[in-house]
């Protein structure tokens, strides 16, 4: 059966619900969010609502961290965006409906492993960050080139497959190490059965590889699918905007994908 992978949703209503609705198409049932469902965005509330009703599991990233504890080592736009957010959490809607929404952040776990029956998936990790510290180690692809021992030493962490958000760069790295953006592999990863992969999905609401559409992945028996979905970019930014405590950076870096 076929598996949808999102990842740092950003409280962006729009890109959320375009993604939904192309799982939906492609008749995927099951969906596996990696955390930062809130923060940066607009409708924090709204997106908590529809990841609740339609995800089999949301782990914790560091922004859902930041929104229910404390934003440690976030940038003033970031920090200020987290507080808004927990002020939206504290009034949106009926008591239960805002009692709800902190109890499912305060529950998200930070890592969930599958043992797949099918050979060449083997266990599956998902973490939000990486499976070393599942929160908030950024795996970037100049890592790579800059940091190899760290791939490495990541690599020690997981048996065959390894799902992480976080950087909102879209992608698959291996051991040796490499890194493959989705169009050096026509948009698929084959699975082998002799390596392992650690696959980043990508950012539904706030993607940083100079494309605006909201990225997510769709793992089948054999091969790891990347998606690109257009959204109405435009009514997200106008939301943002009319937000005094969300940076303008915020929003206009949604139209250029960065």
């Amino acid at each position: 059966m076929a598996l949808a992978v999102i990842s740092d949703i950003h409280s962006n209503l729009e890109a959320l619900q375009a993604v939904l609705a192309d799982i939906d198409e492609r008749q995927v049932e099951q969906i596996i969010c990696l955390g930062d469902v809130v923060g940066y965005g607009p409708q924090p509330a709204e997106c908590l609502d529809l990841i609740m009703a339609r995800c089999q599991l949301c782990l914790m990233g560091n922004h859902d961290f930041a929104v229910v504890y404390e934003p440690n080592n976030f940038n003033i736009g970031a920090e200020t965006a987290a507080f808004w957010t927990r002020q939206q959490l504290e009034s949106a809607g009926p008591p239960e409906a805002r009692a709800r929404r902190w109890e499912y952040l305060g529950l998200m776990p930070v890592k969930h492993t599958i043992t797949s029956k099918i050979e060449r998936q083997g266990e599956m990790i998902f973490v939000h960050g990486s499976p070393r510290r599942p929160i908030n180690e950024y795996v970037f692809p100049d890592d790579v080139y800059t940091n190899p021992a760290k791939i490495h030493s990541l690599f020690e962490r997981f048996g065959k497959l390894c799902f992480v958000g976080h950087t909102h760069v879209p992608g698959v790295f291996f051991d040796t190490p490499d890194f493959y953006a989705p169009d050096e592999v026509d948009g698929q990863y084959e699975i082998s059965e002799n390596y392992k992969a650690l696959i980043n999905v990508g950012s539904v609401g706030q993607p940083r590889d100079r494309d605006n559409r909201a990225s997510y992945a769709v793992v089948e028996e054999d091969v790891v699918t990347f998606v690109r979905v257009k959204y109405d970019v435009d009514s997200v930014v106008k939301k943002m905007r009319a937000v005094r405590e969300l940076d303008e950076y915020l929003a206009s870096r949604l139209r250029e994908g960065r």
